[in-house]
């Protein structure tokens, strides 16, 4: 027997639906039988959302990898939760009081230190005293003895500068004969006596003779040849003026005039050319009296 056979079968043996006085719905116009797409899009469905039966529950709890996903949030949650009780553990609060407490604690230990540091200080053994040396009688005449200046080299006197037509050899053998006579204290007037006696001698050099071969051997500024007389002055050994090494020398020629001009009574009122004849006794008296003006010029500039 063909399926569609018992279907009509059916259809005709069960009795048609009593139809009622009320106008037909939209749902009978449309028919169960037709396609859903031909429904009206304005209509509103009416069909509920089908609900998740308990079988489908069942099955989607009892899968593999939710339960991964929930095992893993539930550890998740339980570390995160003993983490942060730990940590309030191990980070107690410390209140006011506590801060006050260790403010004095630190205040106690800096005065023990303090104290410590004076008992080791009471405790260092002290440096030794020096003991007083008492100063030796030398040590005590050098701190008393006077200190040496610092020793000057000797500076020479500067030269004088020459006047009256004499050269610088000149000059400085007059200046020798005046600083001798002033030494001695003798007069402006007995120092021109010198300068005119010894210009009209020698000129105002410092002479050797050699007919005394010995006045060689000494400093001169040229010979002369008047018997035996040497020096400024012409002043002979024979007479008793001196030895030969003295009458070279300048100062003591000088000195040997004035201290026989100082043996002439009054020689102060006598001229330049009778007092130096009256020392030197020469052959030619007046000679001495051209040289007193250029004496005196020459005393003038030494004085």
């Amino acid at each position: 027997m063909h399926p569609n056979d018992e279907v009509k079968s059916e259809s005709t043996s069960n009795p048609g639906p009593i139809r009622s006085a009320e106008p037909p719905s939209d749902n009978r116009r449309t028919g169960a039988h037709r396609s859903p797409a031909r429904r009206n899009p304005l209509r509103r469905s009416t069909a509920r959302t089908p609900t998740a039966s308990p079988s489908r529950i069942r099955t989607v709890l009892t899968s593999t990898p939710l339960r991964l996903t929930l095992v893993t949030g539930v550890t998740c949650c339980l570390g995160f939760v003993a983490f942060t009780e730990s940590r309030a553990a191990t980070t107690p609060t410390r209140p006011l009081h506590a801060a006050l407490v260790d403010t004095t604690a630190l205040a106690d230990r800096a005065a023990i230190a303090e104290k410590q540091a004076a008992s080791r200080a009471e405790r260092a053994p002290l440096p030794p005293t020096p003991t007083p040396t008492t100063p030796t009688p030398s040590a005590v005449a050098k701190s008393k003895a006077p200190t040496k200046p610092p020793t000057r080299k000797p500076t020479k006197p500067a030269k004088p500068k020459p006047v009256a037509g004499l050269d610088q050899a000149q000059m400085d053998n007059a200046a020798t004969i005046v600083k001798v006579g002033t030494k001695l204290g003798i007069p402006r007037q007995g120092l021109i006596v010198a300068i005119a006696t010894a210009m009209q001698e020698s000129n105002l050099y410092n002479l050797a003779n050699p007919a005394l071969p010995e006045s060689l051997d000494y400093p001169n500024q040229g010979t002369g040849y008047d018997y035996d007389s040497v020096g400024l002055f012409q002043q002979r050994t024979s007479s008793g003026w001196g030895a030969v090494a003295d009458l070279m020398k300048p100062a003591y020629a000088a000195q040997a005039f004035f201290e026989a001009l100082l043996q002439i009574p009054g020689w102060q009122q006598m001229s330049v050319s009778g007092a130096a004849q009256a020392v030197q006794v020469s052959a030619f008296p007046d000679a001495y009296a051209q040289h007193e003006d250029r004496a005196t010029t020459i005393v003038g500039a030494l004085v």
